[in-house]
């Protein structure tokens, strides 16, 4: 009997192994399937499930998804806008694991703003899960800059954890989250010793990244462009009830971090002693001056500042992109101006209060902080603002941020942090600052990093950390155009995935239970931060955790 040896070429085994596998993959993505909502032309659930959801405002389900072909994903506005599974058909997720995968795209000149992709977050008790895009302007520095979260919460709470005083600073006036590690802009009043800036490394080691000029302090930082941005400025401590600064160097540039670990020049604002805030609106740099005279710039050509004007010549401090508008603080009432990017609009005085001075956008609201009252203030449109409550018997309400679903701020004069609990009650965390003998102990500012929430203080020059919940971040800002995102929670991790690369993790400690049942609305393009801007197409959504090769499968636009 004759045979046959047929020899098949590493091509076409390699083509066959390729299309064996991804059958394999296609269809494993059917099991432990919630819903799968395609956005082809409407909010359909394409699983078999029939968990369609409810449109809740107006969007358009005619958009270009990933691969071009209209109809193939839903835009949504930002503008009061999402989709919802009633609570009744909403998933119970209990202890078990679950995945997300989803394609966003966020317009180059739109990721100013936050926006949630996926929610479902009780926060009367604290639990449940988002997947978010964030960006957050704290008082004067661009605290985060669009970059993905993913959170869970059982109301669990970690302890307060003190990492020092980087460089023996009074204190931090900025902070940042760049390539994965915290930035710190620090202030010393001592007369041979100028403003410098700190990164914390992975084993909570502050470092050296230097100082971007002479003066005595860095008030604020940014990210644009995806580089580190610094502000610069001689700041008046007397302002805080301490000796003046021997250092009289003015400040008043902006400085750009360089890959070398040099500071370049980006310009100076002109008669500008201190910077008060730098804030990326429309894809733009703006900064602001800390004293008068007044001034409002925008960054063009690299290091040439235009003068963009102030409303009535008064300071603009404090700055935050909200629903379109740059919003800002004012130290010379207790006004809040806006700016459409040609002219200043008054958005009215809070209370009797003589300044402005910190913002935070939750569940799709501005709310302000202010001095004298230390209450915080609600935006409900033009000369309207809603009193939300004192945060006990605190004079200031200075940095503000939304920490896996929960609006935090820090105060002065004990340096307390509270949590917001809805209508007028904030609850008291801790006290972070206990220097004797000082008239003012501030919580200057936040950022968060890693997952942890960061807290400046003064005049301890501490920072402390802190974390709701499990949470990861991305270590960089999401670029403009489409991404495919997957989130996973497993028994003992979560990880964040970016175009089917692992970018975040972070490990759940195995006594630690978190049951997320929530008995409340599923909601996509909308949570505790903001109304998502952006497109969005495939969602799916799944009761178990994806594996690595599944990932990959669903990032590949061909797979869609």
């Amino acid at each position: 009997m004759n045979r046959h040896i047929y020899q098949i070429s590493p091509f076409l085994l390699l083509l066959f192994l390729t299309w064996a596998c991804s059958e394999r993959d296609s269809r494993s993505l059917t099991n432990g399937q919630f819903a799968h909502w395609k956005f082809a032309g409407d909010a359909r659930d394409h699983s078999g499930a029939n968990r369609h959801a409810l449109v809740r405002g107006e969007m358009n389900f005619n958009a270009q998804g990933p691969t071009g072909q209209s109809g193939t994903a839903v835009e949504f506005t930002g503008k009061k806008a999402w989709l919802e599974l009633a609570s009744d058909e909403a998933p119970r997720l209990g202890t078990g694991d679950f995945s997300i995968s989803v394609w966003i795209n966020l317009r180059k000149n739109d990721r100013d703003v936050s926006g949630d992709l996926l929610s479902q977050f009780d926060s009367v008790n604290q639990t449940g899960f988002h997947l978010s895009t964030k960006t957050q302007a704290v008082t004067t520095s661009l605290a985060n800059f669009s970059q993905v979260h993913f959170g869970i919460n059982a109301n669990q709470a970690s302890d307060w954890k003190d990492y020092g005083s980087p460089d023996s600073t009074l204190g931090a006036f900025s902070l940042t989250s760049f390539e994965g590690s915290l930035y710190a802009g620090l202030s010393h009043p001592e007369k041979d010793k100028s403003g410098n800036v700190f990164r914390l490394d992975s084993l909570n080691r502050w470092i050296d990244c230097g100082s971007p000029d002479g003066s005595n302090s860095v008030m604020a930082l940014a990210i644009f462009n995806d580089e580190l941005y610094a502000g610069t400025g001689k700041y008046r401590f007397a302002g805080s009830s301490l000796p003046e600064s021997e250092n009289l160097t003015k400040g008043g540039r902006i400085m750009r971090y360089a890959k070398n670990g040099q500071w370049i020049p980006a310009g100076e604002l002109p008669d500008t002693e201190a910077i008060g805030g730098l804030v990326v609106y429309k894809g733009d740099l703006y900064a602001s001056s800390l004293y008068q005279p007044a001034g409002f710039f925008r960054l063009e050509e690299g290091t040439t500042w235009v003068d963009c004007g102030t409303p009535d010549g008064k300071r603009v401090v404090a700055l935050a992109v909200y629903d379109g508008y740059i919003y800002a603080s004012s130290y010379d009432s207790g006004n809040v101006y806006r700016y459409d990017g040609q002219s200043w609009t008054d958005c009215g005085q809070l209370g009797d209060n003589t300044q402005t001075y910190s913002f935070v956008v939750y569940h799709g609201k501005l709310y302000v902080g202010t001095w004298p009252s230390g209450r915080v203030y609600r935006f409900d449109g033009l000369n309207n603002w809603a009193d939300v409550g004192r945060l006990g018997t605190e004079l200031e309400v200075m940095g503000m941020l939304v920490h896996n679903g929960t609006l935090l701020a820090g105060t002065l004069p004990l340096a307390e942090v509270y949590a917001y609990a809805g209508d007028t009650t904030w609850k008291k965390l801790t006290r972070l600052d206990h220097t004797p003998n000082v008239r003012y102990r501030r919580a200057w500012t936040m950022a968060e990093n890693q997952g942890t929430l960061y807290c400046s203080t003064l005049p301890s020059g501490k920072i402390f950390g802190f974390e709701l919940g499990k949470n990861v971040l991305s270590p960089s800002p999401l670029s403009g155009g489409w991404h495919h995102l997957a989130a996973v929670k497993s028994k003992n991790k979560l990880a964040l995935f970016l175009d089917g690369g692992l970018v975040a993790s972070s490990e759940i400690d195995p006594t630690d239970v978190y049951d997320l049942d929530a008995d409340v609305p599923l909601k996509i393009g909308f949570g505790a931060n903001n109304y998502f801007n952006g497109k969005m197409a495939s969602l799916r959504l799944y009761q178990r955790a994806l594996n690595p090769q599944e990932i990959v499968f669903l990032a590949d636009p061909d797979n869609l």
